[in-house]
């Protein structure tokens, strides 16, 4: 494994025990509502103080860009960190949420790791060195196209005024599709992408700690990432398509017709 990796699952592994020993005390959780519809709950913000505890012991000079505390430091590295993607899920005791790490080197993705801490599931990938998922290599699944395809989506309910474009492109693809899920983690989805378990995902609105790790996996397991437009501004913009090659080509056909000016850029 890369040595930033190893670094990162370190990391990973201290967010999880702090889930996990939480886990069986929901009703107890101090929670707080950052917006409409995101939440944060005092795992999130434990969990994330251990990762960054961890990385700043290896790597005190790197900055770091994390959901709950924001950007800190200057430096060609960046760590990216969600530390409970997926947090309204574990509020609920619904068993879909995973620790995202990824590190950008002067501005480009170089490695990514995501933690499933229930199923005990890594998904790790280094650039140009492939995607794993514990340990063993991954790919995205050979799919022709859209028929039959199985998608990964999410409901923009942190931004309810996309929510007519989203569902004309939700009716769209429904034409065309096997099925679609929305699981509520979106880096699991994109790892499950990876994996072959996705064909493929999109979703509106996401922030880059929700993808970054996720993007690495899905390109370094011979998929494509894009946004709306099939270019490389879904960190700028939130919005992001990711699939197989044929079932990208298809998402981007499929719902750019339906897509609002402002979803557009």
């Amino acid at each position: 494994m890369h040595p930033t990796l190893t670094i990162a699952q370190r990391a990973a592994q201290a967010a999880a025990k702090v889930i996990l020993r939480n886990i069986d005390r929901l009703d107890q959780l101090t929670v707080s509502e950052k917006g409409r519809h995101d939440f944060v709950s005092e795992v999130d913000v434990q969990a994330e103080r251990e990762i960054v505890k961890v990385l700043r012991k290896t790597y005190p000079d790197h900055a770091i860009l994390a959901e709950e505390s924001g950007a800190a430091g200057e430096s060609d590295y960046q760590w990216i960190i969600d530390p409970l993607d997926g947090t309204t899920n574990f509020l609920h005791g619904h068993p879909q949420f995973a620790i995202s790490i990824a590190l950008k080197v002067r501005g480009r993705l170089e490695s990514a790791l995501i933690h499933d801490p229930l199923r005990q599931e890594t998904y790790a990938a280094a650039r140009g060195e492939g995607a794993t998922l514990n340990d063993r290599r991954i790919r995205v699944k050979p799919a022709a196209g859209l028929d039959g395809a199985l998608l990964g989506t999410g409901f923009p309910f942190r931004a309810p005024r996309h929510m007519p474009a989203y569902l004309a492109c939700f009716a769209a693809l429904a034409e065309h599709c096997g099925e679609m899920r929305r699981a509520g983690s979106a880096a699991l989805d994109l790892a499950y992408v990876a994996a072959g378990r996705l064909d493929g995902f999109w979703e509106i609105g996401l922030a880059e700690w929700d993808m970054a790790a996720g993007v690495l996996l899905v390109q370094e397991a011979g998929g494509l990432v894009g946004d709306f437009g099939g270019g490389a501004e879904y960190f700028r913009t939130g919005n992001v398509v990711a699939g197989t090659p044929k079932v990208f080509k298809g998402l981007l056909q499929t719902i750019q017709p339906h897509l609002t000016p402002a979803l557009s850029r």
